[in-house]
């Protein structure tokens, strides 16, 4: 299934600085019986959004309109616990294009960028500094640019590298995901195949 190709993203930044965050706190288990990609949305942070009747809990950083955009700011050991790719595909759908965090559980970060949303992993300084300036100003943006593999704070001169593989990130600046590659390729194994001997 493609997703939307990633080259440069601009966004204000939603910030949700918690520790270990892991995947059952982003998309519960009981919201897993769906296959497909769609939908998950509704329940992102579900427990943390809502009170048992199904209100917004007002103090939760999603149902505060004084912060939206396309990155998610999380804390450091984002992603942790199961190795559900339900916890991607929810970030996906509602709208997150980024997350940022010091730290990344290995299997979230790679089925983020199966599904099209860059994990981009700071210093812990740098994490703390993206913080401050939304709490300073929830509209300040951050530019995420993956072709140069780097993250500014666009009120501050401030910016770092990231780190991302090279298949993975060639995929994610064509909106590919791994079986889009392989049919991208598909005359290449072809001819592989015909002029390899058995």
């Amino acid at each position: 299934m493609a997703y939307d190709k990633f080259d440069i993203l601009k966004s204000t930044g939603v910030p949700l600085p918690i520790e270990n965050v892991d995947t059952d706190q982003i998309i519960p288990a009981r919201f897993l019986k769906a296959t497909e990609r769609v939908g998950f949305g509704d329940n992102l942070f579900r427990d943390w959004r809502y009170n048992n009747d199904d209100t917004p809990k007002k103090d939760f950083v999603l149902n505060n309109p004084t912060y939206s955009g396309k990155i998610l700011v999380g804390g450091k050991n984002f992603g942790s616990g199961s190795s559900r790719e339900h916890a991607a595909w929810a970030i996906y759908d509602y709208g997150f294009r980024c997350v940022v965090s010091s730290f990344f559980a290995d299997i979230f970060r790679n089925n983020c960028l199966n599904i099209g949303v860059l994990p981009v992993q700071v210093s812990p300084e740098f994490s703390q500094q993206i913080f401050s300036v939304i709490k300073a100003d929830p509209n300040s943006t951050l530019t995420v640019d993956l072709p140069e593999q780097k993250i500014t704070i666009d009120s501050t001169p401030a910016s770092e590298t990231f780190d991302i593989n090279p298949y993975k990130k060639d995929n994610m600046t064509n909106g590919f995901d791994d079986i889009d590659y392989l049919l991208n390729i598909k005359k290449d194994i072809k001819d592989f195949a015909q002029d390899t001997p058995l």
